[in-house]
């Protein structure tokens, strides 16, 4: 028995020592860092979102704002005042397709709508590209009747910016990888 204690308690000591080894290795994403260089918080703050390049009062123009305004909120919260040392440069195509069809009917019953969206972070002091990539959205929304048309109208609406708000999380995301790891 005792020879079975005895490599129990000498397990927990190599797995606590383990622990101990790579404790300091583990720093948190969003967390300040203790050599004064900024923080993941502080750089995503210095990307500028400049508008989205769409027709004024378009229904493309709409979903840019959106995008827009989804990313700021996640880049910056409710902070502001710091400096810019990124631009942002969003280009994006939408799409609508039906995905059931009433066989009485033949109208549509349930319909996707579609996001993609290039994007381009440049440094501001070189005016060179540092990264570039391309993400995408669907989200699907049920149609109420043919009866119903403004309730078809909000529930499309309603498809858009969910699509809008998965395409700024995805480009926040890819931004926080990029001030993080350099890559």
């Amino acid at each position: 028995m005792s020879s079975a204690r005895f490599r129990i308690a000498a397990r927990l000591v190599a797995v606590a020592a383990l622990a101990g080894l790579t404790a300091g290795c583990f720093q948190p994403m969003y967390a300040e860092h203790a050599d004064g260089t900024p923080g993941l918080r502080d750089k995503l703050m210095g990307v500028d979102l400049p508008p989205v390049d769409k027709p004024n009062a378009s229904p493309e123009a709409r979903i840019g704002v959106e995008i827009r305004n989804a990313l700021a909120f996640k880049l910056y919260g409710t902070a502001t005042g710091t400096a810019p040392t990124h631009k942002l440069v969003l280009k994006f195509q939408t799409s609508r397709s039906s995905l059931i069809v009433s066989q009485t009917t033949g109208l549509p019953t349930t319909e996707n709508v579609g996001v993609d969206v290039q994007y381009n972070l440049v440094e501001l002091a070189t005016n060179k590209s540092v990264m570039t990539g391309t993400t995408f959205a669907r989200t699907s929304y049920d149609i109420p009747g043919s009866y119903q048309r403004f309730a078809r109208q909000r529930a499309f609406r309603d498809a858009e910016d969910r699509a809008s708000e998965e395409v700024a999380e995805k480009i926040k995301t890819r931004l926080a990888a990029y001030f993080t790891a350099g890559t």
